[in-house]
């Protein structure tokens, strides 16, 4: 089960990029492969200066090119929002549009934007499309997403609250998500007790060792530097091992 987190831990997930979350991630996790949770295709951030967006997710499944939809399913709007509005915030909407790649039409523009976030999301990760680019940043809704486009054709709930593959990653409703202008990951159920603690952890030890081995390095000789590396990478793996039992990144 998805363990849900504090105000405060999640605006200090905020303060950290995505790449950094997955560092900490990484030490913690169960799974066998480290790319068991972020994006595999690349994604775009409409919004990079508006810096993270963390929350969790709820779904929903679009067909803009087909027209059959509203008619099929004439309540879907108002149930959906209902759904929307149902889940503990922060939310972000992650939409898989079947369309892809061509994009029809946008789920998004400057009234759903707004609509979404009246009901406690932050932003969308969508496979698709967006417009009105401008307006949603005005609204305070991030977007990441495949393209632009300038419609929004036949955009209709097809299915929500269901698990959606999107950039090729599964997401599942009420998983926690960490995104930026790197991608997003979408972290498994039951590893988000620990990832503040681990991505902190990670960065400290960062500073600690390379980092500081290489700000250093100013007045070195070539061999001197590589030295000091490698016994960064030594103290660096100590310290990764020693927290979480793990041999660490390097």
């Amino acid at each position: 089960m998805a363990r849900i987190l504090s105000h405060a831990e999640l605006l200090r997930l905020k303060r950290w990029n995505t790449p950094t979350i997955y560092n900490g991630w990484e030490q913690i996790t169960k799974r066998d492969s480290g790319a068991d949770a972020f994006n595999l295709e690349e994604t775009r951030d409409f919004m990079p200066q508006m810096g993270t967006m963390v929350g969790y997710a709820v779904t929903v499944l679009i067909e803009p090119s087909n027209p059959e939809h509203p008619k099929r399913l004439p309540d879907a709007w108002s149930e959906y929002r209902r759904y929307v509005a149902g889940v503990p915030g922060p939310k972000i909407v992650v939409i898989r549009d079947l369309d892809k790649p061509r994009c029809h039409g946008s789920f998004w523009g400057e009234v759903s934007a707004n609509i979404h976030r009246a009901l406690g999301c932050v932003g969308t990760i969508t496979d698709g499309a967006v417009r009105d680019v401008d307006e949603m940043c005005n609204a305070g809704f991030k977007a990441i997403a495949r393209r632009m486009c300038v419609g929004h054709a036949w955009n209709h709930p097809i299915r929500w609250g269901c698990e959606v593959e999107v950039f090729g990653r599964a997401v599942r409703p009420g998983q926690l998500i960490h995104a930026d202008k790197h991608g997003f990951m979408a972290i498994p159920e039951g590893e988000e007790e620990k990832l503040l603690d681990a991505a902190a952890f990670m960065d400290a030890n960062e500073c600690a060792t390379f980092i500081s081995a290489a700000r250093a390095a100013s007045g070195m000789t070539t061999g001197q530097i590589l030295d000091s590396i490698d016994k960064a990478a030594v103290e660096f793996k100590k310290a990764a091992s020693a927290k979480f039992g793990r041999r660490g990144e390097f």
